[in-house]
């Protein structure tokens, strides 16, 4: 990797590694990767609030073995990273989501399986082998359907269930409207649908013999305004495995979240392409876990884009962070092989900005070794 004369295949630097990414996908993909909502204000800000944390490293204490092995939820990590749940992702690649399963499966970190996917969740739990997982719910508005769902998961093996709830409906998203692109009604990413009983009973006829009509059912299914946090005690009471809230911004939402008794929550703001304008996930995470840190498991994303990074996220109090778009881009370049190189070069950079801190575990990093540029 960069060393002994032997120059790496994939960009080191995550800068590089990103505009050639860009420039090796079709425009509509490009956009749909890289976009987000609005003028990408909040996309910006997740990367500027990064920027303004600086770190003050310790001296002078033994840091010559490191561990960043944890647990989170019930699941033993390596690390405290995993791949953040991300859509469609076979227009980039076309192994997709297996070539995302394949990378994290090579390190060991865990994934978060997307609904929305190329690959049905037990083709991607097949790939990920004895790798530990998350499913990611979009709960759809047919109950037989979103139970239909947990089952599936449960039975392929996920660990918890991660709950988007910042999409009631999706974001204004330029890029995709200028491309006249929403790769879903192409039928993009609807593997897990077209292949469910539940929906395939709901149709006149299956998905093979009329996509278009599958799509529309889809398009009405998908979408669940009316969810509040009263739709919970159905979920808990719909499945054993542990619940996480994604896209958790305000610590009253992270304090309803406990007393209505979920396992966990995932402070983001959807990489930014949900609302224009909204708070850096990373702006809004201290405050979230001085309410909850202590009761709840915190994941986090939006924003990684290094090892840094994700040391700066688990001193302010996340218990673990989900790497997103960058992954994509090393899919992009090499698929499977391009994610574990990805990952690798993050725990690397993770691991050892962690010992040049003055840390030798992710449980010494913590808020005082941080400090706020104006």
């Amino acid at each position: 990797m960069g060393a002994g004369g032997q120059r790496p295949s994939l960009p080191i630097a995550w800068d590089d590694l990103a505009r050639r990414a860009a420039d090796s996908m079709d425009e509509r993909a490009a956009g749909y990767v890289f976009g987000s909502a609005g003028t990408e204000d909040t996309a910006r800000e997740n990367a500027e609030a990064f920027r303004r944390l600086r770190i003050v490293p310790r001296m002078l204490r033994d840091v010559s073995a490191r561990d960043l092995s944890t647990t989170l939820l019930g699941l033993d990590l390596i690390a405290p990273v995993g791949l953040a749940p991300i859509g469609v992702q076979n227009i980039v690649h076309p192994d997709g989501e297996l070539a995302a399963a394949r990378g994290a499966a090579a390190v060991g970190v865990p994934m978060c399986a997307g609904t929305v996917a190329a690959h049905t969740m037990e083709e991607i739990a097949a790939e990920l082998g004895d790798a530990p997982r998350m499913f990611q719910l979009y709960w759809p508005n047919d109950p037989e359907l979103a139970e239909s769902f947990l089952q599936r998961a449960e039975a392929a093996g996920y660990g918890a269930i991660v709950v988007t709830i910042d999409n009631a409906f999706p974001g204004w998203k330029p890029r995709d409207l200028q491309n006249a692109y929403l790769p879903f009604l192409d039928g993009e990413g609807l593997a897990n649908f077209f292949a469910d009983p539940v929906f395939r009973d709901s149709l006149d006829v299956p998905p093979e013999e009329d996509a278009g009509a599958a799509v529309g059912r889809f398009v009405g299914v998908f979408g669940n305004p009316a969810l509040t946090w009263n739709d919970l005690d159905w979920l808990r009471a719909e499945t054993s495995l542990p619940i996480v809230l994604k896209g958790v911004l305000h610590p009253d939402d992270a304090r309803e979240a406990r007393e209505r008794g979920v396992d966990g929550i995932a402070v983001s703001n959807h990489g930014g392409r949900q609302v224009d304008g909204a708070i850096a996930a990373v702006d809004a995470l201290p405050a979230i876990a001085d309410a909850v840190g202590d009761e709840l498991a915190i994941l986090f994303d939006s924003g990684i884009r290094s090892g840094a990074d994700a040391v700066k996220a688990l001193a302010l109090g996340a218990d673990a962070v989900l790497l997103g778009r960058p992954y994509l881009w090393g899919m992009a370049l090499e698929g499977a092989e391009g994610v574990e190189k990805v990952l690798r070069h993050l725990l690397a950079e993770l691991d050892l900005t962690m010992a040049l801190s003055g840390c030798t575990k992710p449980a010494e990093l913590e808020t005082g070794m941080l400090v706020r540029r104006d």
